[in-house]
């Protein structure tokens, strides 16, 4: 059955203008209150113990299979489809070290701007979260992350975009992060970004011994919701170093601007394709049943 012309371009222009106008309005309204800031969760690298307790509860909360045994595990891992964060263990001029890695939650993330129907998206507490019912399967958003973030489901029948989301459903409960509510070293610490920030260098200045004169994703791609803590240099624990300061999608926000087709009518033919495309297949089921 081919596409109904009429409720696609129905749908189309409906799109357009939510992207067009709603999105300016949405944003007005955003930088209009001054009550929501930014959560995030700062990492103690000279706290953590490599105990690997996040990686259970995080997989035990979103219903991802058991990580495996650390006997079983190389030191060194990435986050994967079935693995939302992963506990590195790094030999460093200071001995062992653990560090965490998962989605760095940006403060201007690569991956929502470079979504082409807003399936990734930066939420007003900070986490970044994927809507499968607005993706398209694009994958720019592996593409853009300059962290290696999102993971596809490559071998899965429905395949998603995998990744840390912070625990969002938590948060929105009154509920923290699944790691950082049952870290027994005190090693993960949620909260204001801004607090956390404070804190951080708060421990630098107490204890300058302990920790090199740094945190890590304060000011890296723009800033970033998970911050980090180090008592070596962070090159040694396999972070990258060389990112700009300033946000990725600011690299490209003029050029956008200077070619409006590109900033709506592309997204918005996307987008309305991806939905009558999907509601079509939804109705040829209900009729084959």
């Amino acid at each position: 059955m081919g596409l109904n012309r009429r409720n696609f371009f129905k749908l189309l222009g409906v799109t357009g203008m939510t992207l067009a106008v709603g999105k300016d309005a949405k944003a007005a309204s955003d930088s209009g209150n001054n009550d929501v800031e930014f959560y995030g969760i700062m990492h103690d690298a000279a706290r953590c113990k490599g105990c690997r307790g996040c990686e259970y509860d995080c997989a035990d909360a979103h219903g991802l299979p058991e990580p495996l045994p650390s006997k079983d595990i190389p030191a060194v891992r990435t986050t994967n489809e079935t693995s939302n964060t992963v506990v590195n263990t790094y030999q460093t001029s200071k001995g062992e070290v653990f560090i965490k890695r998962q989605c760095m939650h940006c403060n201007e993330p690569a991956c929502a701007a470079a979504c082409l129907t807003q399936a990734m998206h930066k939420t007003k507490m900070g986490p970044v979260t994927w809507d499968g019912n607005k993706c398209m399967g694009c994958r720019y958003c592996m593409v853009s992350c300059p962290f290696d973030s999102p993971k596809f489901e490559y071998h899965s029948a429905n395949p998603k975009i995998q990744k840390c989301d912070m625990c969002y459903e938590r948060l929105r409960t009154g509920e923290p992060p699944a790691c950082a509510f049952n870290c027994p070293n005190e090693a993960l610490l949620y909260g204001k970004r801004r607090d956390l920030i404070a804190e951080a260098h708060k421990r630098i200045v107490e204890n300058p011994g302990l920790y090199v004169d740094h945190v890590y994703g304060e000011r890296e791609a723009g800033g970033t919701g998970w911050l980090y803590l180090s008592p070596v240099p962070f090159e040694e624990l396999g972070m990258k170093t060389t990112l700009l300061k300033s946000s990725y999608p600011a690299l490209t926000k003029g050029f956008l601007y200077s070619v409006p087709s590109i900033f709506v009518l592309v997204p918005a033919f996307l987008l309305g394709l991806h939905q009558s495309t999907k509601n079509n297949h939804l109705k040829e089921e209900t009729e084959d049943e």
